[in-house]
């Protein structure tokens, strides 16, 4: 079943706010109703399952790992109808490119990714990906240390914020990072 035009939706907001069970809730529909189904995750992201995409509530749904953004249009059967991409702040810049030139194809590109890194700055692609989209879900968690909606992405070092000149990418779980809202998410300088 092809789709009468391709489109790109981004699914994104903090960690745990439930992108990739949003994202695996979307593919399942579209497997439900028959449309060919290919999922990609960069391959640094072991975090779960290597050829799976997993959310912290423990969904998960087949996925091809790759390197780099371009990996995908090697990969992609000629069939597919819909694509879901997880964690894409971790590729290169080459994602966006990639993304609309299946839309444009008419295939249907799901994006899951975090808008903002741990400082609470737009991370990699994402604000690319959302501009260039023709929907954009913006989604929350819960701030753990006051239970309001949380909108950013704590990083914790030994049980304190970590430091705006710490790196960027550092792939982790509740181990690492926590949800926090505004008023809460702290970055020392």
């Amino acid at each position: 079943m092809r789709h009468t035009h391709g489109s790109i939706e981004v699914i994104c907001g903090s960690m745990f706010s439930g992108k990739t069970d949003e994202l695996i809730r979307r593919l399942v529909r579209a497997t439900i109703a028959r449309q060919k189904v290919q999922v990609f995750k960069p391959a640094i992201d072991i975090r779960y399952a290597v050829e799976k995409v997993a959310s912290h509530t423990g969904s998960t749904f087949d996925a091809i790992p790759v390197e780099k953004a371009a990996d995908i249009r090697s990969r992609l059967d000629a069939d597919t109808t819909v694509v879901g991409i997880d964690e894409a702040q971790f590729f290169d810049p080459e994602v966006v490119d990639v993304a609309k030139e299946l839309a444009s194809r008419g295939v249907r590109v799901l994006v899951a990714g975090l808008d903002t890194d741990f400082r609470g700055e737009p991370f990699g692609s994402m604000p690319t990906l959302m501009a260039v989209a023709e929907h954009v879900s913006k989604l929350h968690a819960i701030c753990m240390a006051c239970g309001d909606e949380a909108s950013r992405t704590q990083r914790l070092v030994n049980g304190k914020p970590a430091r705006y000149d710490d790196p960027v990418v550092i792939v982790g779980a509740s181990e690492l990072y926590e949800a926090r809202c505004r008023r809460h998410h702290e970055v020392p300088r």
